[in-house]
């Protein structure tokens, strides 16, 4: 349900050209941080991110159906050893690619700056959530703007290190 101290969603944010948008600038950014070890491209710096830059992982995710790799660059925070991160595609009313993938294929693997590490992600259940929300909004207050525009409940994701 959309919060009514929320602005509604841009029009313009539902374009069809906006996913091939998404699609080039993030591909440019994986391939940015990869040869700089994340020194460009290792802090989010649009919307919320302008005033209080947020630091992004490189997420490796395998097709569900394809079984290719992708790799989405993500906002994250860290939460003892774990990394949390957030399916919130803008506030679209579609779950992300990425996160569909996670769910079918939790093994995966993170890049933070030039650390390549082993996780397995699990959805936080309520009360995980609960507790990390505040902390997430805190490092991109845009999530809570998110979550008003959209009605599905915004996934947060726990990334657990695991030993390969």
């Amino acid at each position: 349900m959309v919060n009514s101290t929320q602005p509604p969603r841009p029009k313009q944010l539902d374009s069809p050209v906006l996913p091939k948008v998404f699609k080039i600038v993030g591909r440019a950014q994986v391939w940015v941080y990869k040869r700089t070890g994340g020194r460009i491209g290792g802090k989010w710096r649009i919307g919320a991110g302008f005033r209080k830059p947020v630091p992004t992982l490189l997420l490796d995710h395998s097709g569900r159906k394809s079984g290719t790799t992708y790799t989405t660059p993500l906002l994250y925070i860290t939460d003892g050893a774990d990394t949390i991160i957030v399916a919130s595609q803008g506030g679209l009313a579609k779950h992300p690619q990425w996160y569909r993938n996670l769910c079918a294929n939790p093994d995966t693997h993170i890049q933070i700056r030039r650390e390549r590490l082993p996780v397995r992600a699990v959805t936080a259940d309520p009360e995980q959530r609960a507790r990390l929300w505040p902390r997430l909004v805190d490092a991109y207050a845009d999530f809570d703007t998110y979550q008003a525009w959209t009605e599905r409940e915004i996934p947060v994701i726990i990334l657990r290190p695991r030993t390969e």
